[in-house]
């Protein structure tokens, strides 16, 4: 964010004893503080000597009058400053969330892809599993098929056993 440059003017006291500064360049960061000790001492202490010097109501009306102005045109300006500081803040923390933003896109991005590898190595050992309940059936049914065999001729051995023996007694 670059500093921006601003111009404001007020209206200066009518009265010729003290010179004052009427227009002001203010370049972003100015704290109220540095600005409000920039101005002469002689300018505030002239106005406040003024005022029991001066023997009219009217001029001591115009008097309290530029004070207050003065006054206001130092709350505007405090105003301003914290308004800035404000936007300033403010864009800090927008910059902030952006960032994390970027941050839980790439994370998210990650664990996506995480989840696409794990889906898939899933899929292929439900396959496995599949294919290899297969085999086991196909082997069971194999081996029953022998057992049976091996009972059938077991029994015809055992039968003709039998009956050799059977013979030869």
């Amino acid at each position: 964010m670059t500093p921006q440059k601003s111009q404001f003017q007020y209206l200066a006291p009518e009265s010729n004893s003290t010179p004052i500064i009427t227009n002001f360049n203010i370049q972003a960061p100015i704290s109220v503080t540095n600005f409000l000790t920039n101005i002469p001492d002689h300018y505030f202490n002239s106005h406040l000597s003024s005022l029991s010097n001066n023997s009219t109501s009217d001029e001591a009306n115009d008097q309290q009058t530029n004070i207050i102005c003065e006054r206001k045109r130092r709350r505007m300006i405090s105003n301003r400053e914290s308004a800035r500081r404000s936007r300033i803040r403010k864009q800090k923390q927008l910059d902030e969330l952006f960032s994390q933003l970027d941050h839980l896109r790439t994370d998210n991005q990650s664990l996506m892809e995480q989840l696409n590898h794990l889906v898939e190595s899933h899929e292929r050992a439900v396959e496995e599993n599949a294919r290899l309940k297969e085999e086991t059936t196909d082997i069971r049914q194999k081996l029953d098929e022998i057992q049976f065999e091996n009972n059938s001729s077991s029994a015809l051995l055992s039968s003709k056993f039998l009956e050799m023996l059977y013979n030869e007694l």
